[in-house]
């Protein structure tokens, strides 16, 4: 029909070629001019006819942006005159997800986004592809309507209402022919379990919710699991799924020949020796001969070989494995076979998406640089390393093949605030109401320089903190500090004959501090530091006294993480040595050794869920080497030690002597609550030892739950805890609540 009306609309042109003086688009929006002439294959005053006209008809078509063109010619001009489709200006979603990235997730799948052409048929697609998704999560027999709202002649708003049918519980599993490996290891790895009798709700319960998408995949990952444990000859059918609608249950159940297990008799690397031997790879593999086979060691050591390869500047290299079974013997051997291409170097460096971080802060991150030779090592290196900075909410590293031996690196990044308003808080029996506070930026003008102002309040203890750091003085491997700080706390007297009263100690004290990278992860460094302190009684201020001290610190510490905030593995570590001196009069005289460690452990490969394992300790001496000034001491309760415990809570009476040593420990495992929002939870166990002469007089321990919010202007925690079988004279604390802390 549109052809029709193409040939009457030109019926009055003349047949022969004519010479138009200008072309004109009206209506066009969707591509430019330039293009439609191209399109039209003409341009002004250029020759024509009845055919290349209708061959440009067809060509505009084929955008499929159009409804209806069609042509006309008044004084000498030639126009297009095009009808264009309404474009989807709104998508709403009803009664089926709200989250905005499990929106954007399923719109992707249903092949339909804010901006495209509308069309009955992409609307009809998307609605069977929503279905799809419904069945796939376990709603069967849901039912999904549409409504198309014009809001003007170029747009129309999309809303699809869903009302979800039933999802369908497992009731049983079977799993029949097992006898060699243990069925809550088979249920362990499946995704559809069956549901646990009660309780289903509760944490580590399963609640039996089948998932069709899953269940296709099912029967592979019982394979996987037995080739994990060397039995090769293993066959899994797929689920036999029996459903009843009337309740709304299911039984699956599956067929598994175990056959026998194998052990590794030999393992081979094929690879050009003007390349690298094979030799000092073998010890360093995971599978060893006389070990029972693993496929999950296997693909380990796959990806060992390949970047041991790659790091010799062999980017594109492809590691193939060839498993020669025997039967008879019930062995294995395998043949790895590399195929390293050329030598790789990098082309380019290109940076995007930093709108306020310099791209020489991006740069000194990243240890790869033009004309050097790849390294599969280095490149991993680097964006953990640009992660760890915390500038970041995300950072892309992109290998673009510009030749068989070049590449481009496409660095992407997405800026984080890193302007922090830090405010926190909670209650503790003998600090009453705590308070803190701070305005920091560790990222000033994107410079990466950490300016940060904080003060701590509560009825015993006051502290006011000014600092300013530089990671990379001069973009190189040396750092600086600098720190201003003012301290007043109150011991007060627990002794009712006592003739000195309360004691109250005021410091006002400054630092400098100087550090050196020893290579990617490593630093050492030292502190210098001067202190005023007066200390005063409220009941003899003849026994007030002042003195000064100085000290140096010399550390060094370690952290290989791959995320600021949220770390799913590495390491951090630490250690340093306080020398206290007298310094201006006085006579203080001690040492305090320190030492930490932090141990991340993401349980993703293992679970297939974003569970997170945490662990960290530190440890505490203190050493009198003439003089420990009164009020100097360690303390254990509260937020950075054993939660459930007030700050503070144990610390020594008035005739005591200090507490000189102490060592906490906490275990964590974090949970996502909200990822869009990024939200996680956590349950946690923390345990603590303090005394003077050993660590073990006082012990302490408690549990609980913290929720962490990493919000725009920092982390925050909502921490409920409780006591572990505490003392009745012990200062307990339920909850508290922080913001800029991390763990």
């Amino acid at each position: 029909m549109k052809k029709l009306i193409l040939l009457l609309t030109i019926s009055a042109y003349s047949l022969s070629a004519t010479t138009q003086k200008e072309i004109k688009f009206e209506g066009l929006t969707q591509i430019s001019d330039e293009l439609a002439l191209e399109t039209f294959n003409l341009s002004n005053d250029s020759t024509y006819t009845i055919e290349s006209i209708d061959n440009a008809i067809k060509n505009f078509y084929k955008y499929k942006y159009f409804d209806d063109i069609w042509v006309s010619d008044e004084n000498n001009t030639l126009t297009f005159h095009f009808k264009e489709k309404p474009f989807i200006a709104k998508i709403d979603m009803q009664g089926y997800k709200n989250r905005e990235d499990e929106l954007k997730e399923l719109y992707t799948i249903m092949g339909i986004k804010k901006g495209t052409m509308y069309t009955p048929k992409k609307i009809e697609k998307a609605k069977k592809l929503l279905l799809l998704s419904l069945e796939r999560e376990g709603y069967l027999r849901s039912v999904v309507e549409t409504e198309i709202e014009k809001l003007n002649d170029t747009s129309v708003a999309v809303k699809f209402t869903v009302n979800k049918g039933d999802e369908i519980i497992i009731k049983k599993s079977l799993f029949k022919g097992v006898k060699k490996l243990p069925l809550s290891d088979i249920e362990a790895v499946i995704a559809n379990k069956q549901a646990d009798c009660c309780f289903t709700w509760f944490f580590g319960r399963n609640d039996g919710i089948m998932s069709l998408e899953q269940i296709e995949y099912d029967n592979m990952r019982i394979k996987d699991l037995y080739y994990q444990n060397g039995y090769l000859d293993a066959k899994v059918s797929k689920a036999y799924t029996k459903v009843d609608f009337d309740t709304n249950t299911a039984s699956l159940e599956y067929t598994i020949v175990e056959g026998e297990q194998y052990k590794l008799n030999n393992t081979i690397i094929n690879i050009d020796l003007n390349i690298s031997k094979p030799n000092p790879m073998y010890p360093h593999l995971r599978l060893q001969q006389g070990d029972v086979f693993n496929i999950a060691k296997l693909r380990k050591d796959q990806e060992y070989i390949k970047t041991f390869i790659a790091d010799k500047g062999y980017a594109f290299t492809e590691v193939k494995y060839n498993i020669k079974m025997n039967k008879e013997k019930h062995t294995v051997d395998l043949v790895y076979t590399v195929t390293p291409g050329e030598k790789v170097y990098i082309n380019d460096v290109i940076i995007s998406g930093n709108t306020r971080t310099l791209d020489r802060v991006i740069r000194r991150n990243i240890y790869l640089a033009p004309k050097d030779l790849y390294s599969l090592t280095d490149f991993k290196d680097s964006k953990n390393a640009l992660k760890r900075t915390g500038f970041f909410d995300s950072v892309n590293i992109e290998q673009k093949r510009v030749s068989n031996s070049k590449m481009d690196l496409i660095v992407t990044v997405s800026e984080a605030a890193t302007g922090n308003l830090t405010l926190g808080g909670g209650y503790g029996d003998y600090d009453g109401w705590m308070i803190n506070a701070s305005v920091s930026d560790k990222n000033i003008l994107g410079s990466g320089l950490n300016l940060g102002l904080s003060f701590d309040y509560s009825q015993k203890r006051n502290t006011l903190n000014l600092s300013l750091s530089n990671p990379a003085i001069r973009d190189s491997i040396y750092s600086g500090s600098v720190n201003v700080y003012k301290k007043e706390s109150i011991v007060e007297s627990t002794d009712e004959n006592t003739t000195f009263g309360d004691e109250t100690t005021y410091t006002n004290g400054a630092s400098v501090g100087i550090g050196r990278a020893l290579g990617r992860h490593t630093r050492i460094g030292a502190t210098y530091a001067i202190e005023d302190v007066k200390v005063e009684y409220d009941l003899n201020s003849t026994a007030n006294s002042s003195y000064a001290t100085s000290s140096i610190t010399p550390y060094i510490s370690f952290n290989n993480t791959d995320d600021y905030y949220v770390p799913r593995d590495g390491i951090i570590a630490g250690a340093s040595y306080k020398k206290v001196t007298p310094s201006l009069g006085g006579d203080a005289k001690y040492s305090v050794a320190s030492t930490y460690f932090k141990y991340f452990h993401s349980l993703e490969r293992l679970l297939d869920k974003d569970w997170i394992f945490r662990y960290k300790t530190s440890v505490k001496v203190m050493i009198d080497e003439g003089e420990i000034p009164d009020g100097t001491t360690f303390y254990l309760g509260g937020v950075s030690s054993v939660r459930g415990y007030s700050s503070y809570a144990f610390q020594p009476e008035d005739d005591e002597e200090p507490f000189k040593k102490t060592w906490t420990n906490t275990m964590e495992l974090s949970f996502p609550l909200i990822p869009s929002a990024k939200m996680r939870w956590a349950l946690f166990y923390d345990y603590g030892m303090i005394g003077t002469n050993s660590f073990t007089e006082i012990q302490k321990s408690g549990r609980g739950v913290v929720i962490s919010w990493y919000s725009p202007v920092g982390p925050l925690q909502f921490i409920f805890s409780r006591a572990v079988d505490p003392d009745e004279t012990d200062n307990t604390s339920n909850f508290e609540f922080s913001l800029g802390s991390r763990f």
